[in-house]
């Protein structure tokens, strides 16, 4: 029996850069790094390594990137002065773990 070479794989092309894909899906919407990952395909740590950059670039464009922050689910804490992008652990409150993650959209 003959095997036969596998042919190449061809990679999708992307136009976009990372960045810009993520700028695009939170156009209009509002969504939080899970969903912004799930979208993309990459990962959530990275989703928020990257809108640290994006709410900088954003704004010379005169849009801005609007953040809601997370909510304890227990209590109902927000944390408001919290300036890290990704969720937090526990309540300071209440000390919870059960926390709303912060939400982002570009208006």
């Amino acid at each position: 029996m003959k095997i036969k070479p596998k042919e190449p794989s061809i990679p999708q092309e992307k136009h976009d850069t990372i960045r810009q894909e993520i700028i695009s899906v939170l156009t209009g919407r509002t969504l939080s790094a899970r969903d912004i990952s799930a979208e993309v395909g990459i990962s959530e740590k990275e989703v928020v390594d990257h809108l640290g950059h994006i709410r900088i670039a954003v704004r010379k464009s005169k849009e801005r990137l609007v953040i809601i922050p997370a909510e304890c689910k227990s209590c109902g804490f927000k944390f408001k002065k919290r300036e890290r992008m990704n969720k937090p652990g526990k309540c300071p409150i209440c000390r919870s773990q059960q926390i709303q993650e912060p939400l982002f959209s570009i208006s």
